[in-house]
């Protein structure tokens, strides 16, 4: 009962697994037809085009740019060569063959694709039923036999387990593989739905078997950081769990993992290292430019967790391993983190939202404005109060209403209330309306047993040249002439990638007016930090042009006529990051989460000394907290500075086609390790 049970287990799994395939084609189909590459022959193997969201679009694109750069490189070092071939492992639908053999790319090479025996009589029914595709197919040697269900000079498409390591030998021979060949072995995403221990087999057996081989893997990596996390529970889910990903958790030890097995030479890069150093600067921007976007933390999480790795053996295939940009962020950052790691906990309310932008109204009192929830976008104002027994979460009443924001500015005004300033509703409506928030003078001061407060919201009606409507961006109280003054830095929009400039706001006259701003103005950017500091401002990392993050600190610092740019150069230099929280605490720095490219982990704190201009890099421990903890997107707040307490509210993000993750309580970081 036992061995029958655990056949029924397997089979079930290898039906998940298989049904993958399917997916996974539409999404190629998908990304094809909107132009992110060029495979007019995938439509052929689904019933119809299905559209996927852009950053699903990304996502497979960069996943077949990366396989067809390193099989187009074997291709070009082997082109001299009288017989070259391409072992596929797990092809499924993949339209590979067909769309090499169009371009005129397959001279003296052969295809040999492997499947589970359904997969593979499902495709060869789907090419016996294309005429365009058996027109590609040329002379065809037999009528299906054995495993082999689709046979000609140049491709066979063959039904076998590629666990089953004689089987597969038997089958190959069987369809005239040439074992001293140079062979390119190609596994998309394939050998990680297996046990460890038949993955490793099937490398081990690779090495072995071909003597002047490459092969070319993309799976994934990091499984224990927030996204990692939701990334394998929904494998799980689909009853496909990602094996190898335990015991060879990241880039360096799969390059490991393949050396220890018999290869020769490896080179591992995730995907926004091989994204930004090796996808040229010119196709990148083509790319980016098919579809509105505004989900950069997601997309490069998504890249971060993914990898594509060569591995050859034979001097001919060593020709073909992938190459390290020296100015792609594929070597991780050197910097290490400092003990002990800062205390993280849960407070006891629900409070979730991306996007959103928060303001201390009042000493323990933290308006939330705007972003987007489970109930979708344009979440209801919310107040949180501290009272003795702890946080609470309030409804609020306001004069009018707030609109749908995301990715705006929330800049208390000491003593007369709140700008709110920018966002958008989508990635192609900016908003275009500035609202001042205050207390409803009707509405007596809230006590700890309040269930609402009042608020008064009113549009503020501005002389003077506005700049461009914009989101992601920073507005941030500085002091010129004895007056308060807004100052608008970076951003985006839906004509820009990234906003440049600053720009002054007198709130009081509600009039935009120029400043005399001197030096170096840092570069455009969107998504970084910039907090009041000595009547100006000190800025920290962001996004820039080319999608790289930034780990600048500049400071705008008060002069006679007006401001002055100085960049201050911090040691250690911090990792570039964005999509952070920050906050000046006396002469440091506090900068919060966020999304890095190359830094250990994921972001937990900073410290810039800005006197002293070192830097100090700490980790979160989150040990206390039940479910993964997504900093970007989200907010905080300092909410008495005499207390060394930190409130973190809202975060997560699209984790790629995994879901949705909302971090759904606000949490608190223990500041005093930093802080002293």
């Amino acid at each position: 009962m036992a061995s029958t049970n655990t056949k029924k287990e397997k089979k079930g799994k290898d039906a998940a697994v298989q049904g993958t395939n399917d997916s996974s084609v539409v999404s190629k189909v998908s990304a094809a037809a909107h132009g992110y590459f060029k495979d007019d022959l995938l439509q052929q193997f689904v019933c119809k085009v299905s559209r996927r969201a852009p950053l699903i679009n990304r996502g497979y694109y960069v996943r077949w740019t990366a396989v067809d750069h390193c099989v187009r490189k074997f291709l070009h070092v082997t082109e001299s060569c009288s017989r070259r071939q391409i072992l596929s492992l797990g092809a499924g639908f993949d339209s590979l063959y067909f769309r090499l053999h169009s371009d005129g790319a397959l001279d003296r090479a052969v295809v040999f694709e492997l499947d589970f025996p359904g997969v593979a009589q499902r495709k060869a029914a789907l090419i016996n039923a294309n005429e365009t595709l058996r027109g590609m197919l040329g002379c065809r040697l037999s009528s299906h036999k054995g495993p082999t269900y689709v046979s000609s000079g140049c491709y066979h498409l063959i039904g076998v387990d590629v666990r089953e390591e004689s089987q597969v030998e038997e089958a190959l021979g069987g369809a005239a593989l040439d074992w001293t060949a140079p062979t390119l072995i190609l596994s998309e995403v394939v050998l990680t739905y297996m046990e460890t221990q038949c993955s490793d087999a099937i490398i081990s057996w690779a090495g072995k078997r071909f003597p002047q081989s490459l092969f070319i893997m993309y799976e994934q990596i990091r499984p224990h950081d927030p996204f990692g996390r939701i990334m394998q529970n929904h494998f799980l889910k689909l009853n496909s769990a990602l094996h190898a990903i335990r015991q060879y958790p990241d880039a360096a030890a799969q390059r490991h993992r393949f050396l220890d097995k018999g290869w020769e030479q490896c080179v591992c890069l995730d995907m926004n290292a091989f994204y930004l150093g090796l996808v040229p600067e010119e196709e990148r921007y083509r790319m980016e430019s098919l579809e509105t976007f505004d989900e950069y933390e997601e997309w490069h999480q998504k890249c971060s967790h993914y990898f594509v790795l060569t591995a050859s053996r034979g001097s001919l295939t060593a020709q073909a391993l992938l190459t390290q940009s020296p100015g792609s962020s594929a070597s991780p950052h050197s910097r290490s983190l400092s003990p002990p790691a800062l205390s993280v906990q849960a407070i006891a309310i629900c409070v979730e939202g991306l996007g959103m932008a928060t303001s201390l109204v009042r000493p323990r009192q933290v308006l939330l404005t705007g972003g987007s929830s489970k109930g979708g976008r344009g979440a209801a104002t919310r107040m949180l109060l501290r009272c003795q027994e702890g946080w609470t979460c309030v409804t609020v009443e306001l004069s009018r209403d707030l609109d749908v924001r995301l990715y705006h500015t929330a800049t208390s005004l000491p003593g007369r209330g709140v700008v709110v300033y920018g966002g958008r509703s989508s990635p192609l409506k900016p908003v275009q309306s500035l609202l001042r928030v205050s207390l409803d003078p009707s509405d007596p001061p809230s006590s700890e047993n309040t269930d609402s407060v009042k608020l008064r919201m009113e549009e503020m009606v501005c002389t003077g040249d506005p700049p461009p409507a914009r989101w992601r961006h920073t507005a941030t109280l500085v002091r010129h002439c004895g007056k308060d003054f807004l100052f608008v830095f970076g951003g985006k929009n839906q004509s820009a990638t990234v906003l440049g400039g600053g720009y002054f706001l007198c709130p009081d006259q509600q009039q935009w007016t120029e400043i005399p701003v001197d030096g170096a103005a840092p570069e455009a950017r969107h998504s970084h930090s910039a907090c009041s500091y000595e009547g100006g401002l000190v800025l920290f990392g962001g996004l820039n042009r080319k999608g790289m993050p930034l780990g600048d600190t500049v400071v705008l610092k008060p002069n006679v006529r007006g401001f002055t740019w100085t960049k201050m150069e911090v040691q250690p230099s911090p990792v570039p990051r964005y999509s952070h929280s920050a906050h000046v605490i006396g002469a440091k720095l506090l900068v919060v989460g966020g999304v890095w490219l190359d830094g250990p982990g994921v972001p937990g704190g900073l410290v810039i000394n800005l006197t002293t201009h070192s830097s100090v890099e700490f980790s979160l421990d989150t040990t206390a907290v039940p479910w993964p903890l997504m900093l970007h997107s989200f907010c905080s707040e300092l909410t008495e500075p005499e207390e060394p307490e930190l409130l973190l509210i809202g975060g997560g993000g699209n984790c790629f086609s995994f879901g949705t993750h909302f971090n759904s309580q606000p949490v608190t970081v223990d500041l005093r390790p930093v802080l002293g």
